[in-house]
């Protein structure tokens, strides 16, 4: 059972797969070394083009910037994730007049491009509508509507990943519905569905980025803003880098605290293990139910 999707490979195999993997690091390290070489050649790496890092007023520019950037990920990943429960709750239910609009909604949502909801939310609704909403709460929304809907199928396909007997052995011990899902399916759905969550949220965090577009002060905004200051040397490509590494950071504390809880569960006794051969299975559904969904920040919408 420890080869669920593919056969145990064979001495020479080993050897080959050693060999590809050597020759792919040396081509990415090569690459990694010519790219910074033109750096290099070029004077990115000049001091002068480093010195606008060393501003207090630029630290505290980029400081609150990242404080937007974490409100904006925070408020749309609480949503984000009672948004996706909620509809993926109706999607589930036995009742069409529940399960029909629950389904047109999460499909709507999931198809319509981010940028687009954003510049709804805050160019339309406003005109529209009379809603004065704030850079903030479009951000927030656009956000929300789009990965909730995108959660929303995660939460379906992991559980409905799990075997049939699970609920009707739940059934037959008199459980309601509520607490078949609570206390037999979730438990053992979650842990197939968290990596797939957790790379939602990575998502939902690049995709703050966005917030640029209608002059949210995120970290990207700050970013151009600074990049193209004459008076520092037009650092824009020192700006972005250091833009980038502040957003690996995050992405890599999220995976961190992801994986904590992946521990958590495991020694959890109501999230007991499934066969591996069905967590494979529900692993793969959810996956493709992201997939179905788009993902990458710019790249999303």
């Amino acid at each position: 059972m420890t080869s669920v999707l593919y056969d145990v490979p064979g001495p020479r195999a080993r050897v080959r797969n050693g060999i590809i993997g050597v020759v792919g690091t040396l081509v990415v390290l090569g690459i990694l070394a010519f790219v910074v070489y033109r750096l290099a050649a070029t004077g990115q790496f000049d001091p002068r083009l480093w010195e606008w890092i060393q501003f207090k007023a630029i630290q505290v520019l980029l400081v609150e910037a990242l404080l937007n950037t974490l409100s904006a990920f925070a408020a749309a990943a609480v949503l984000s994730l009672a948004f996706g429960a909620l509809f993926a709750a109706g999607r589930l239910s036995e009742h069409a007049w529940l399960r029909g609009p629950s389904t047109a909604i999460v499909e709507f949502f999931r198809a319509v491009p981010l940028l687009i909801l954003i510049f709804i939310l805050y160019f339309g609704v406003s005109q529209t509508l009379g809603l004065n909403l704030s850079t903030y709460w479009s951000l927030v929304l656009g956000l929300m509507l789009y990965n909730g809907s995108v959660l929303a199928e995660i939460f379906r396909a992991g559980v409905r990943a799990l075997p049939r007997g699970q609920s009707e052995a739940a059934y037959a011990l008199g459980l309601r519905k509520t607490q078949v899902m609570t206390n037999v399916l979730l438990p053992q759905s979650l842990r197939a569905m968290l990596p797939t969550i957790v790379s939602q949220l990575v998502v939902v965090l690049k995709d703050t980025a966005l917030g640029f577009i209608i002059l949210y002060p995120e970290l990207l905004y700050q970013a151009r803003f600074l990049g193209s200051q004459g008076q520092l040397g037009a650092p824009i490509l020192q700006v972005a880098m250091v833009i980038a590494v502040i957003y690996i950071i995050l992405c890599l504390i999220l995976s961190g605290v992801a994986y904590l809880l992946e521990r958590r569960s495991r020694r959890s006794p109501r999230g007991g293990d499934i066969d591996p051969g069905e967590k494979a299975r529900a692993e793969g559904e959810v996956a493709a139910a992201q997939a179905q969904g788009g993902g990458g920040a710019i790249g999303g919408a």
